[in-house]
């Protein structure tokens, strides 16, 4: 019994000493691969196909102001307000599932990107507990203009599009800090759905929603301009 605790206490040692280093040295350095990438890699040579991963790291300061504002309206408009979670919309989710209604996601910005940065993508108890636990961490160690760097440098934007640069590359034939207004919106409609919803080509649906989203940009909290291009 000894020795299986002593065995559990070094496990839990390791996992944290671990996982907080990892925190920490992120919040210094760029992450240029995420779990979500070697993913769809796998699932791309299972499937016959060519893997590949379009990404490149661009500071903050090098994305358009616009592309935060988009995100934050289409994805989690109190981003600049919470601690990491939007109780509100977790309550909400929680009662339309008891009411039989569809699943809909209520992960803030900070949940996705440490499910992006640290984890996978198949939903279970367990993710959800690490997520929670790693969301926590990089509240309090990276703080929100990180959180966004990091958010809009890894987030998934189309087949094999990961981020700001290639999404503004690709789908634009811009860079990411001449992305416009309308540009960003698109690209905000694209995130719940990246690999059905194309921002360079739009559906009907898509344009109705980029609507609402240029209307919610002008109403919530301005992301701080001093980390943002102009």
């Amino acid at each position: 019994m000894k020795n299986v605790t002593c065995w559990l206490r070094n496990i839990l040692i390791f996992f944290f000493t671990s996982t907080i280093l990892a925190v920490v040295i992120l919040k210094y350095i760029p992450v240029y691969v995420t779990p979500l990438m070697l993913i769809r890699s796998v699932e791309a040579m299972i499937a016959g196909e060519t893997p590949s991963i379009n990404h490149h790291w661009v500071p903050l300061e090098k994305i358009s102001h616009n592309l935060p504002q988009a995100v934050m309206a289409s994805e989690d408009n109190l981003f600049l307000r919470h601690k990491g979670f939007d109780l509100e919309q977790i309550q909400k989710a929680q009662i339309e599932a008891q009411e039989g209604k569809r699943q809909r996601g209520a992960s803030t910005i900070s949940q996705q990107t440490a499910r992006n940065v640290f984890l996978w993508q198949k939903r279970s108890w367990l993710r959800k507990g690490l997520e929670a636990y790693f969301t926590f961490l990089i509240e309090g160690i990276w703080g929100k203009e990180r959180i966004m760097e990091v958010y809009l440098n890894s987030i998934e934007m189309g087949k094999g599009i990961y981020g700001a640069d290639a999404v503004a590359r690709i789908n634009f034939k811009t860079s990411p800090d001449k992305l416009t207004k309308d540009q960003c919106a698109y690209i905000a409609v694209s995130l719940p759905n990246p690999l059905v919803r194309d921002s360079a080509h739009p559906t009907a649906r898509m344009k109705k929603m980029h609507r609402t989203i240029l209307k919610r940009m002008n109403q919530i909290d301005t992301f701080p301009k001093d980390c943002c291009a102009k």
